[in-house]
């Protein structure tokens, strides 16, 4: 019964120090990388890829925006519900290592429900407001994320806030954005969630 007793012990001693030294080294590999990204999966999909439709997918969005985006949530800098409490959990190489992941995985767009006229009014506005930083119909992004594909509701519940100026917005922005209305807005909004 001892020795039985003395070999639990053991093995116990080894997992937890073979655990430590596991979680030590969390972020050195792309395994744990992908690991650490496992969190965002309940919220932004498997990968990254959102099953909407008020998170966005993160999937494929540049790298630097998602590590900006994560270190403004982690400070406050940004609104948030739930993602400046969870950001505060990880150290900036955490961060970094998740925005990597992300940036590689593919962008998934989802088809949504728009309106056709909103589209084509929406498509106008992007190219006299919004190509020059957003361009190949808002694919391929600049300072911001990936817009073509995002989910609309998404999409609105930012803009509101940008609007609201709840949320810091890049001064770029800031100058397209103040002469539009509310249905320049949805229908922008309504051209972004239409890209497929």
């Amino acid at each position: 019964m001892k020795l039985k007793l003395l070999n639990l012990a053991i093995l116990a001693g080894g997992l937890a120090v073979s655990s430590s030294l596991w979680a030590a080294g969390a972020t050195s590999t792309a395994t744990s990388a992908a690991m650490l990204s496992n969190t965002c999966n309940g919220c932004h999909g498997t990968n990254g890829v959102s099953a909407g439709p008020s998170n966005p997918t993160i999937a494929g969005q540049p790298t630097a925006y998602i590590e900006d985006s994560m270190k403004q949530f982690k400070s406050g800098e940004r609104p948030s519900s739930i993602m400046g409490r969870l950001a505060k959990a990880y150290s900036d190489e955490d961060i970094k290592a998740i925005a990597t992941y992300f940036g590689e995985q593919k962008f998934g767009r989802t088809k949504q429900p728009t309106d056709a006229a909103k589209v084509a009014k929406g498509k106008k506005i992007h190219a006299n407001n919004c190509e020059k930083c957003h361009e190949d119909n808002g694919r391929k992004p600049d300072d911001g994320g990936v817009l073509a594909g995002q989910w609309s509701e998404y999409l609105q519940i930012n803009m509101n806030d940008f609007q609201a100026k709840t949320r810091p917005m890049p001064k770029k922005m800031a100058a397209k954005l103040e002469g539009l209305s509310k249905d320049d807005v949805d229908a922008l909004i309504h051209f972004y969630a239409s890209q497929r």
